[in-house]
């Protein structure tokens, strides 16, 4: 039995409930840019998978940033390519450098052999999961997550990062047959792994759709929208009688804000290129919204970060509409937080958030 929950501002904001403040939570805030991170990390043989594979290390650096900064939400440790790992494309990290697969699909012969993964070669997430929600005792609500079909695909297609998508898109124009298999497959297989974090104890599940932008619109529509709705339809919605609420990010996706609310996701990620307050207004409060505050302005000073994290709060004005109606805001960044960034501006950045966001309430009791 998990404890209850003592802050329930995320979950809240999620499904546009009232909330005292704006609640904030950092895309990869366990990571890089603590020293407790590296530190956790030359323990577990300077190894990113040594992390993630060891429940008691996952643990660890997931609750890392909590003990640092007064953050709203925890997520999982883990990386978004365990999933094809798991289809036994062979996933490594070379020192200093980013994901490879030893076996990317690159014909009919590889695509032929994809198949949704035996969940128990994942039991480390879910063991890991089941770590965090009884180590954080209540104290936030923990979030896990996924790469979306496409994203994945794109790793699992070029073997790993890439910067024009050469591969992924040439098999997607000449071959659209072999990566709607890959897509549906993995659309299943993430839709599983989900739902298995869900068992485990997540309470809420977060796509991360990170080259969704990188398509062409009719493309992005046929070969990452459908997928990610693919997920959706297939995701647990309730678990023990709580709300579960999903939320996808789409990198780049701001032009299609419409089209992914539509999804049936509870919250939609924005990156920095979009108005929070023009977004909010274009999908009328039918689903929250998270984001969106550049990841490059936490090198500027602290009352810097301030002042733009304001202007964030401020576009999206007042939770609470002249109808009554509440509208859902998560602060967060528009992508992941940089290896780089100074620890004072992130909580700078926190401080402004939990300081700033009250004042755009009602002047009313705690809701």
């Amino acid at each position: 039995m998990n404890a209850p929950l003592q802050n329930d501002t995320f979950l809240r904001a999620c499904l546009r409930q009232p909330t005292t403040h704006t609640p904030i939570w950092l895309m990869r805030q366990a990571g890089r840019y603590l020293p407790e991170y590296k530190a956790t990390r030359v323990a577990a043989g300077n190894s990113f998978m040594g992390l993630a594979t060891n429940p008691q290390y996952a643990t660890d650096v997931t609750l890392q940033p909590l003990d640092r900064y007064r953050l709203d939400a925890a997520i999982l440790f883990s990386d978004i390519l365990t999933v094809p790992d798991a289809m036994g494309l062979g996933l490594s990290f070379g020192a200093g450098e980013g994901p490879k697969f030893a076996h990317p699909l690159r014909d009919e012969a590889d695509v032929a052999k994809l198949a949704v993964p035996d969940l128990d070669k994942l039991r480390y997430v879910f063991d890991a999961v089941t770590s965090i929600r009884k180590a954080l005792n209540g104290r936030v609500p923990l979030i896990g997550f996924s790469g979306s079909p496409w994203t994945l695909a794109c790793y699992m297609v070029e073997g790993g990062g890439s910067d024009d998508y050469r591969l992924v898109k040439t098999m997607l124009y000449s071959r659209p047959d072999l990566m709607h298999r890959i897509l549906a497959i993995n659309a299943d297989a993430v839709a599983a792994y989900l739902n298995a974090q869900i068992d485990a104890g997540a309470q809420a599940v977060m796509v991360f759709d990170s080259w969704g932008g990188v398509l062409e619109h009719r493309a992005f529509h046929q070969f990452s929208l459908a997928y990610t709705q693919r997920v959706l339809n297939q995701l647990k919605r309730e678990h023990n009688g709580q709300r579960i609420p999903a939320i996808v990010f789409t990198k780049g996706g701001g032009l299609w804000l419409e089209q992914i609310a539509a999804t049936g996701a509870d919250v939609v990620g924005l990156d920095w290129t979009t108005d929070l307050g023009l977004a909010r207004r274009r999908i009328d409060d039918l689903v929250a919204l998270q984001g969106n505050f550049d990841p490059m302005a936490l090198f500027a000073t602290p009352e810097a970060v301030a002042a733009e994290a304001r202007a964030i709060l401020d576009s999206f004005g007042p939770p609470q509409r002249a109808d009554g109606r509440w509208g859902g805001h998560i602060f967060n960044l528009g992508h992941g937080i940089n290896q780089h960034t100074p620890l004072e501006h992130v909580q700078a950045l926190v401080e402004a958030v939990h300081a700033h966001s009250p004042t755009l309430r009602p002047a009313v009791g705690k809701v």
